[in-house]
């Protein structure tokens, strides 16, 4: 089974990434960008067949590893 975690930073957390990613759009001539916010996507290939199993020890991994949880939320997805 496949998971795809996305994890972004909280509403209200600066996020200097993506506003540097904002800047450098604008000096490209890409106006009218009014906020940029930036994550990352970890794709995990589980041996799990079972849905359920397989999104606990996800969740797991994300609340123990994968997302800082006082600053980022995350979200998972099973394929």
């Amino acid at each position: 089974m496949k998971a795809r975690v996305h994890v972004m930073l909280k509403n209200g957390v600066l996020d200097p990434q993506g506003e540097a990613v904002r800047h450098a759009l604008g000096s490209l001539g890409f106006d009218g960008v009014e906020g940029v916010r930036q994550g990352k996507v970890i794709e995990l290939d589980l041996a799990e067949t079972d849905e359920a199993k397989a999104r606990k020890t996800v969740t797991d991994m994300c609340e123990k590893l994968l997302a800082n949880t006082v600053i980022e939320s995350y979200s998972v997805e099973l394929a």
